[in-house]
């Protein structure tokens, strides 16, 4: 008498893929007999006014009419008249007289600004409160004009 060729293996694998087939059928069944109504209004959300989502539509007493005009969306532009003084003030926090250049400390801005010894009109010394205009220089901005304040 001869063995059976089913091994345990495969009597396994033909179970599994057995009830795999019968619970996608289930599930098949499931969704036929609960239909989902994939109505709109569950899927939408609300910004209020303060910028959260929520899932109430928000309150038409409290809506605001804003000009299309009124939105600016990048840097607003600057008035002629807010034209800045082209002579500054600040004060020397370094200067190497044998190398023959320094830095200035403009006292509006709290920026360093580089000065070189070909654009000085006096002698100036560490913390010496000078006046001077800005320029471009060859690596960024640069003090020209500058002499003592007085």
């Amino acid at each position: 008498m001869g063995r059976s060729q089913e091994t345990f293996n495969k009597k396994e694998v033909r179970n599994k893929k057995e009830k795999k087939r019968k619970d996608k059928e289930k599930k098949k069944l499931a969704r036929k007999d609960n239909p989902k109504t994939g109505n709109l209004e569950d899927m939408i959300a609300y910004v209020d006014e303060n910028g959260r989502l929520t899932s109430t539509p928000p309150d038409p007493s409290k809506k605001k009419d804003i000009l299309l005009e009124n939105i600016e969306i990048d840097v607003p532009k600057r008035d002629s008249s807010q034209k800045a003084d082209p002579i500054r003030k600040g004060i020397v926090t370094f200067f190497n007289e044998s190398k023959g250049y320094g830095f200035i400390r403009d006292m509006e801005t709290q920026e360093s600004v580089f000065v070189h010894a070909n654009n000085l009109l006096e002698d100036i010394k560490e913390n010496n409160i000078v006046s001077f205009e800005i320029g471009m220089g060859q690596k960024g901005p640069a003090a020209t004009q500058v002499k003592l304040f007085k």
